[in-house]
């Protein structure tokens, strides 16, 4: 690159640059830029032309003045004209200017696109390279139109500099995250591949990261280059530092290209080729081997560089999980990084071997570095290294040493940090049940988890528990005796209560013989905890106290007497009131056969897997790996897993990650509610089995979502729905959608309620309400003629693929709506997966003889199941890096359609679903919002910025999710409604 001559000092930048450094206050610093301004813009518009010197001086202040934080409207043009010059330093200037203050849609993009167009075909190598880099700088949809074609002919060129190839190769790798469908894939591809061997190590470099980026998306196109890569790395990892001396840094040959040639490697299976695989091997272990010689500098430089080859080396090997000896050796290797004096490297050591765990070769050679774990687990300073060292333990677990684990994550618990407690006690659990060697030790594990940690212990921990005593005979005695001596503690958490509550319900005949736990010292051990109890435990205790009448029947008239008091028939809360005056009638009417049939033992749930791994895994975030999902199995390991074995009546297991809301976990009620009118309250509203299971006086959000679970065939509450039609019209029966369908869809993008569709004859509302992946919805037809209307059959219809994506359980409406009457039909609505389409609503009767028909798309969108989620600025943008590929955002500037008024647009955005964040973009009139997808099967993130331009009335809004189809189509509905 040519050096600057003496004559490019532009003097008078540095006087502006000194004077505004040198200005007292912020008003002086505004007054004297102003000045400045005013002076070029003078400058720009006078009629004498301004030499190339003077242009680029005064475009490098105005470049300044915007890195200062003003904003620029001028000298665009000029910048542009710079880039006409033959003088290095200008064009320099030029392009800097554009590459940071012009963006895509600016009107000079043509004349731009024409300049760099020509030094590129200069085959000037400095104009050549500065153009490459204005390309890869703007990386606009635009630029990658009008140069994808010709940079991988520059690429692939025979007689282009190393330099302009580098360049080349970088620029194209940016125009491919940016947009992938502009890089056309030819027969370049094939010889990119031979960049490889090209002698320059920085062309080789810049082309391995060109080509794992390719190589991802089309992996047979670019398959040849495993062979190149390997002969490369070879050559480098036994290369002496002096051989690669310009690229040698702290005596580590070649650093970052050995980094990229094994991350490009992991793309890939083992080498088919032996040769090539025999080579791989070679070069892996000597890489290993250099790791045990002694340290050639003591500077931090040369051991970090030295750690990145042998961490990434690792890596490889577990990628590959095929050579035992050398998982094995990468084991041992990183061991002895267990207790180095550098934090980092123990970090990365930990979590290294939380992924060698898994493999069946290197699972034992990891179980022999237990004790150096569990010290880390108790000593090490930094939580990150120490929630590392759980995670370890967690995946080196197994029936051998599952009770040494087990105590010591529970002894860690007990000083353990807030942040990790709430992972910890759901691995312990985890743990607990997979391992359990005998019934008694799990009871007793999770008993100790409710009292060391009762604040952590999630419902589905307990329900999980509450699950395996009933179906297991030989343990609810135990479990009786042990949790009837745990509630006797003076301080005694509310969960522990919940689960005496539930086995002493149950269970408690099996101690009743003890003096010391006769049925009247239960009941006031119970009933002593009562008063400090929430609604919700309060109202399981109540279902308790009713089951005691029916286990002992001495303890009726001081039971009664508790739900007599005033305190409970009068009781603020509607959930407690009804269930004293229920029971209470309920033991007074009803004869004994009656009450002991009612109130009978619960039976046993059906085997279902745990929903505790499910939620240790959203807690762990969607880059959980196998460590969660422990892939090995343990050939002498009988998991509890429900606390039954497999039989004829068991039920077939969903998969963890198929109740991701843990509402088909086995509820833990103590005993069934008083029966209603309709018997709903004996119903399992969390089970998809069909043992009927009752009520536990859920939390408002717990009951609205019970209520939507469809009632599973077997169970008293199948016999009560209303049956479906027995079939439904499939969309090739029924007519396309009105032209206003769209229209009147987009009304209910930002809202629930409100008139869907309106003529002279039909209105039809809509109220609706989601949470999670569930929602409930009313339609409300209202005959607005006075003549009845016949043979009325309103269905909902699934286009394409919308069966596999949401479910929609229909009630029947009746058949005749007379004239000025109103019928309501309720809709259970489940999303199962992302969809993109609406289910549509055709409603057909006949209207004084004639036939009539209506199509209309049900408002029902992807973002109704978006569940606000409040974050900090620093976990935003952490986010929002980690959704940077192409894919992954969506991008929409349009014009304003409406006034633009923020307090309007903020409710939009709300009604959206997303939360809004405050104090997070630096711009205050924009706005950021954040939430998560729910459906079924997955969890999506999504990041939102709208920034509003009221000046020239338009909106750019950005949305960024783990799905390319989410975001594309939440950026259309949300761009939509402004």
């Amino acid at each position: 690159m040519p050096a600057v001559s003496k004559g490019d000092g532009m003097r008078g930048l540095a006087v502006f640059i000194s004077d505004i450094r040198n200005c007292k206050s912020k008003e002086a610093e505004i007054k004297r830029i102003n000045k400045e301004l005013a002076n070029i813009r003078s400058k720009f518009k006078g009629d004498k032309a301004l030499d190339g010197y003077s242009k680029k001086k005064y475009v490098c202040k105005l470049l300044f003045i915007f890195l200062l934080g003003h904003d620029i409207d001028f000298g665009h043009m000029e910048a542009v004209n710079l880039l006409s010059s033959n003088k290095y330093t200008e064009k320099q200037i030029g392009y800097l200017f554009i590459s940071v203050l012009v963006n895509s849609n600016s009107e000079l993009i043509r004349l731009i696109n024409n300049a760099i167009k020509n030094d590129l075909a200069s085959r000037n190598p400095t104009f050549m390279c500065l153009a490459l880099h204005c390309i890869a700088n703007v990386g606009s949809r635009e630029m990658g139109e009008a140069f994808a074609a010709d940079i991988p002919r520059i690429l692939v060129a025979g007689d282009s500099m190393d330099s302009v190839k580098q360049s080349a190769a970088l620029c194209l790798l940016r125009l491919y995250k940016a947009s992938p469908d502009l890089v056309p894939m030819g027969e370049w591809t094939a010889r990119v591949v031979h960049l490889l061997n090209d002698q320059h190590m920085g062309v080789v470099t810049a082309a391995v990261s060109l080509i794992t980026c390719l190589c991802k998306k089309n992996p047979d196109d670019f398959k040849t280059c495993i062979s190149l890569a390997v002969s490369r790395l070879s050559r480098i990892v036994s290369s002496a530092s002096t051989d690669l001396q310009d690229y040698t840094y702290y005596f580590v040959p070649a650093p970052w290209l050995s980094v990229k040639l094994l991350r490009l490697l992991q793309c890939y299976p083992p080498p088919e080729d032996a040769a090539v695989k025999g080579r791989l091997v070679e070069c892996l272990e000597t890489v290993l081997n250099k790791a045990q010689e002694p340290p050639k500098s003591k500077k931090v430089q040369h051991s970090n560089a030295k750690n990145a080859i042998l961490f990434e080396t690792i890596s490889l090997i577990i990628h590959y999980d095929s050579e035992p000896n050398l998982l094995v050796r990468a084991c041992n290797q990183l061991g002895q990084f267990l207790q180095h004096r550098e934090t980092n490297l123990r970090y990365l050591a930990l979590e290294s071997m939380c992924t060698l765990a898994s493999s069946e070769f290197s699972h034992e050679a990891v179980k022999t570095h237990i004790d150096t774990v569990i010290n880390a687990l108790k000593t090490e300073r930094d939580v990150s290294v120490r929630q590392r060292a759980a995670d370890l333990l967690y995946a080196m677990c197994d029936r051998s040493n599952a009770k040494q684990i087990v105590s010591e994550m529970l002894r860690y618990l007990e000083t353990a940090d807030y942040a990790i407690r709430e992972e910890i006690v759901l691995k312990v659990a985890i743990l607990a049940e997979k391992y359990a060697v005998d019934y008694s030790w799990y009871v007793d594990t999770i008993l100790n988890l409710i009292r060391i940690a009762g604040d952590y212990v999630s419902e589905e921990v307990w329900y999980r528990v509450l699950q395996i005593v009933t179906n297991r005979d030989d343990v609810q005695g135990y479990a009786a005796k042990t949790v009837f001596e745990a509630l006797q503690a003076p301080a005694c958490h509310e969960n522990m209560v919940k689960v005496g509550g539930y086995i002493l319900g149950e269970f408690g005949n099996l101690i009743a013989g003890d003096p010391r736990s006769s049925p009247p010292v239960q009941f006031s051990l119970l009933h002593s905890k009562f008063h400090l109890c929430s609604v919700a435990t309060r109202a399981l205790l109540l279902s308790t106290y009713i089951k005691f009448i029916n286990l002992f029947p001495e303890t009726k008239a001081t039971i009664q007497g508790v739900l007599r008091a005033g305190s409970q028939l009068r009781n603020a809360d509607v959930e407690l009131q009804q269930r004293a005056v229920e029971y209470l009638t309920l033991s007074s009417v009803a004869s004994t056969d009656v009450l002991a049939t009612v109130l009978e033992e619960m039976p046993p749930f059906p085997e279902r897997e745990s929903s505790i791994l499910a939620k240790l895994k959203r807690k762990k975030g969607p880059g959980a790996g196998s460590a969660l999902e422990d892939g090995r199995r343990d050939p002498s390991s009988h998991d509890i897993n429900g606390g039954v074995e497999p039989t004829a009546s068991t039920v077939s297991t969903p998969s963890p990650s198929a109740d991701l809301l843990g509402l088909r976990a086995a509820p833990p009620p103590a005993a069934p509610p008083a029966p209603t009118g309709a018997g709903s309250l004996l119903v399992d509203v969390f089970s998809d089995g069909p043992a009927a299971q009752p009520s536990l006086g859920p939390t408002p959000e717990e009951a609205f979502l019970s209520e939507l679970e469809p009632p599973a065939p077997e169970s008293p509450m199948a016999l009560l729905a209303d049956p479906a039609p027995a079939a439904d019209p499939g969309p090739e029966d029924i007519g396309p959608p009105i032209p206003e369908a769209d229209e009147l869809l987009n009304k209910f993008v930002c809202r629930n309620n409100g008139v869907l569709f309106e003529n002279q004859l039909l209105q039809i509302g809509v109220k609706s309400e989601f949470r999670q992946n569930l929602g409930r919805m009313y339609l409300f037809y209202g005959n607005k003629t006075s003549v009845q209307f016949q043979n009325f059959s309103p269905t909902v219809v699934h286009p394409g693929d919308l069966q596999t994506q949401l479910a929609v359980q229909t009630k029947r409406v009746a058949s005749q709506v007379d004239g000025g009457a109103q019928v309501q039909q309720v809709l259970n609505i489940e999303c199962l997966r992302d969809f993109l389409t609406p289910p549509l609503l055709s409603v057909r009767f006949r209207y004084g003889g004639a036939p009539q028909s209506l199509t209309l798309k049900l408002p029902v969108t992807i973002n109704k199941f978006f569940q606000p989620t409040e974050m900090a600025a620093q976990d935003f943008f952490q986010r929002w890096k980690q959704l940077s590929l192409p894919q992954q955002e969506a991008q929409k500037i349009f014009k304003a359609n409406h006034p633009m008024d923020a307090e309007v647009t903020k409710a939009k955005l709300l009604g959206f679903g997303s939360a809004l964040l405050d104090n997070v973009d630096p711009n205050p009139e924009n706005f950021v919002g954040a939430g998560i997808i729910q459906t079924k099967a997955l969890q999506v993130g999504c990041l939102l910025r709208l920034e509003p331009n009221a000046q020239a009335q338009m909106y750019r809004l950005t949305l960024r999710t783990s799905k390319e189809p989410v975001s594309r189509h939440l950026c259309e509905l949300l761009a939509q409604q402004f």
